[in-house]
């Protein structure tokens, strides 16, 4: 199967670290989303300010793109709303399998609070909790972000192969 893996939730959820654990599992590539927004957008988070639908379209369609040109690929991307994720579907020329790093608000901000050298601040997590329409199970396999790293990675890893097995 050529795996399109988009690794969602709100900053802080461990999108990076679960897809870099997942991308070592599986054998294939992992692109952080991060990397994929145009500068003026890198700007306006560092500044505090909260992206609108018209700052992400581009970033989705750039999104859309590697999921379809470099599969199989596994893409960090917070995803927040079913309109991006289905904007991602889209344009991605093949199945996306979307996996939601779920967490507290708390939890969240305690990680945030801790990491360095990222321009997303603790003080636009609120407007992700507010902008996130969490998926359904039949969207998207939901995971645990209190579980720890490697539990999660098999949780998704048997989830991906289960979907797999239905679609068969």
């Amino acid at each position: 199967m050529t795996y399109r893996i988009v690794i969602m939730g709100v900053s802080g959820s461990g999108k990076s670290s679960v897809g870099a654990a997942l991308s070592n599992h599986l054998g294939i590539p992992y692109q952080d989303g991060d990397d994929l927004h145009p500068p003026a957008n890198v700007e306006k988070m560092r500044a505090g300010v909260p992206l609108t639908d018209a700052d992400r379209w581009p970033w989705l369609d750039r999104v859309a793109q590697v999921l379809a040109t470099d599969a199989p690929v596994i893409v960090g991307c917070s995803a927040l709303r079913r309109g991006y994720r289905d904007r991602m579907r889209a344009g991605a020329r093949g199945p996306v399998h979307f996996v939601h790093l779920w967490g507290s608000r708390d939890l969240i901000a305690a990680r945030m609070a801790t990491r360095s050298g990222h321009y997303m601040p603790l003080s636009l997590l609120d407007s992700q909790f507010a902008t996130l329409e969490p998926p359904g199970p039949e969207e998207a396999i939901t995971v645990d972000i209190a579980e720890p790293p490697d539990q999660m990675v098999k949780t998704i890893l048997r989830q991906l192969q289960d979907r797999s097995a239905n679609r068969s």
